[in-house]
């Protein structure tokens, strides 16, 4: 068998590939929103992102429903997730908001991009290890698809609101700095994979999804502003001293 797909005997479906080109799909468009930043197009530079972000959320299923999941293939998502969560927001958010301030304002932007590159190493580390607290109900720290849309609630603001004046750029830093705090921070955050509810519930559950799905294709930016705003509050709600005992 090819060292791609180490362990495993016997030719390579076709099928199999899926989820490594979603994968690199994923990265196009990364690649893709920075372009569009720089060109000023914030609106599909964002757009992109959020592809991104489905497509991260759908490789690592697909691989496993094909029993196609490999060394390379979690490689390729963690290179993915430190282009699409860590260097596009920090570079479009540059461009959009920050490159006034001069070299604060970049610095502003190689913290939070250096945090995510170490929230991802933390967690390929722990998730080898097999410490990883996910597997408990819970990260440690915002996880990077998390922080990426955190970092950008502004971006959303503004869109939603175009009259609305820009938050001062030191105020801007700081936000993005202290995104990145969060996502190396020890806090534990939800992860919602591992949420488990009736199958009496479950027509609600897909009731919700597809509520969600029309919501962002009606709503794209009051639906992202909202969302990002009750991560911050799960966030929020974690940090009390009552939930951070009963992770402990």
């Amino acid at each position: 068998m090819r060292e791609d797909f180490p362990g495993q005997k016997g030719d390579l479906q076709l099928v199999q590939l899926l989820p490594n080109l979603m994968t690199i799909a994923a990265i196009c468009a990364g690649l893709t929103a920075i372009r569009f930043g720089f060109q000023a197009d914030f609106d599909r530079a964002v757009r992109l992102i959020l592809l991104a972000a489905v497509l991260d959320g759908m490789d690592g299923r697909l691989a496993r429903l094909l029993k196609s999941e490999s060394k390379i293939g979690a490689e390729l998502d963690s290179l993915a997730d430190f282009l699409n969560f860590g260097v596009a927001p920090a570079l479009i958010l540059h461009v959009w908001a920050l490159q006034d301030w001069r070299g604060a304002g970049w610095m502003a932007v190689l913290i939070y991009t250096i945090c995510c590159v170490l929230r991802l190493a933390r967690f390929n580390v722990t998730s080898k290890d097999g410490d990883e607290a996910a597997n408990k109900g819970y990260f440690v720290g915002v996880p990077s698809p998390a922080g990426a849309f955190l970092v950008m609630l502004p971006m959303f603001v503004s869109f939603l609101f175009p009259e609305m004046p820009r938050l001062p750029v030191e105020i801007m830093a700081g936000y993005v700095v202290a995104v990145g705090l969060l996502m190396i921070s020890n806090i534990p955050t939800y992860s919602f994979k591992k949420i488990a509810i009736s199958r009496s519930n479950a027509k609600f559950v897909i009731l919700g999804f597809v509520l969600l799905i029309a919501a962002l294709l009606t709503y794209l930016w009051a639906t992202l502003a909202l969302l990002s705003i009750g991560y911050a509050a799960t966030v929020l709600w974690a940090l009390l001293p009552g939930m951070a005992a009963k992770r402990g």
